[in-house]
């Protein structure tokens, strides 16, 4: 029996887009690389058992390499385009590590950096950023995915307190972490961003169980009944959903970037399996079909970094549009989904075998392919950009 190695990075890059990345940010992903490398084994096998390697989380903090790029006092500085490295390199390696920077820095993170006051600033970035807390992100509710907006959880004032009651779904780290940003409805009936500590009364989370995809990070199903918070817990820049919005669309690009990490292994497993496994009397790279596809997957690759690398440019330049992340989100995740399904279909039988990593990343697609909003919805969005006509309704 033959076995294939398939996991072996070989850094992709044909029209040479990054060969002249600055050498900070290139140290950043240097050490992104590191920690891939060094972990797969690991994550795999956490992958397998739908197990939550927390001490790998801690590592990443300690890499310093969960920031995301959000800016805030002790914050160490990360360009857009380390930002991106990171997660597509961390997403190369696993799909679960890459959502853990999503929910840790990209959303928990980035809602007490944009929204939170200095207080609350100073008490959690530096912490969630190193991962010596964890931090989630409650919006999602069970019967409200992509119609975030009309979320049902409540918030109301009594004296120094708020009270919030409700319930969420697919919430990262909520329940495992120590903070909750969670999203809820006040007496005006604006939503509004509430800091819950995890071991308040009232909070009551549940590990998700049965997931096909993203299985080395914990999800959970929230109910929030008379939790009872300080307002010294209120986000004061979180007034309206529009507030929330901000830290959702500066979150799109992140997830572009890691659909490039996972089609890039996908891409690269095919490649080298190609020039490993014989059939027929040959290499199935002699093939002209399988030549065909691994062009075709490269054409496809090289347009989602256009994509990454241009907006990267953007965002540092301060000029990137909500929609143009949307569009590369859009763009990202299905074309990241087509090259899968051809690398997958190229290993053949030994496709579906975990050990060859193809058959985790496709399946890890799909999720990214869903949270941060649908191919549907960012469709919906570009499509009121280009009319001017909503169709949400």
């Amino acid at each position: 029996m033959t076995d294939y190695d398939v996991s072996a990075p070989l850094d992709t890059d044909f029209y040479a887009l990054f060969a002249e990345i600055p050498a900070a940010d290139r140290a950043i992903w240097d050490r992104a690389r590191a920690f891939s490398v060094d972990t797969l084994d690991e994550l795999a096998a956490a992958w397998e058992k739908a197990e939550y390697p927390l001490h790998l989380v801690r590592r990443l903090g300690y890499l310093d390499l969960l920031t995301d790029g959000v800016e805030g006092p002790g914050l160490s500085p990360m360009s857009p385009l380390a930002a991106g490295l990171v997660n597509m390199e961390i997403s190369r390696g696993d799909g679960s590590m890459g959502t853990v920077i999503a929910v840790q820095g990209g959303l928990a993170l980035r809602s007490i950096a944009l929204h939170g006051s200095d207080e609350q600033k100073a008490k959690w970035l530096v912490p969630l950023a190193r991962a010596e807390k964890l931090g989630a992100f409650a919006l999602t509710e069970p019967d409200h995915g992509s119609d975030s907006a009309g979320l049902e959880t409540t918030a109301h004032r009594d004296g120094d307190e708020w009270v919030l009651n409700g319930a969420k779904r697919w919430i990262g780290n909520g329940s495992v972490g120590d903070v909750t940003v969670v999203w809820a409805r006040d007496d005006n009936g604006n939503v509004r961003g509430f800091l819950v500590e995890q071991d308040t009364p009232g909070y009551v989370a549940t590990t998700m169980t049965g997931k096909g995809s993203l299985r080395a990070i914990h999800q959970a199903d929230i109910v929030l009944t008379d939790v009872r918070i300080p307002v010294d817990n209120v986000l004061p820049g979180a007034r309206t959903f529009k507030d929330t919005s901000t830290v959702l669309a500066a979150t799109r690009l992140g997830v572009a970037w890691s659909a490039l990490g996972h089609a890039t292994a996908v891409f690269e497993a095919a490649l080298s399996y190609s020039t490993q496994r014989t059939q027929f009397g040959k290499k199935l790279a002699g093939f002209q079909l399988v030549q065909e596809r691994l062009t075709g997957m490269l054409a496809q690759l090289t347009s989602m970094q256009l994509h990454c690398l241009r907006l990267a440019d953007l965002d540092a330049r301060g000029t990137l549009t909500p929609m143009q992340a949307s569009l590369s989100k859009y763009h990202n995740t299905r074309t990241a989904r087509q090259i899968a399904a051809v690398a997958r279909d190229l290993l053949g039988g030994n496709g579906i075998l975990l050990e060859n990593h193809v058959i985790r990343h496709l399946v890890d697609i799909e999720s990214i392919h869903t949270y941060e909003g649908t191919e549907s919805i960012q469709a919906l969005l570009i499509g009121r950009e280009l009319t001017g006509v909503s169709a949400f309704v």
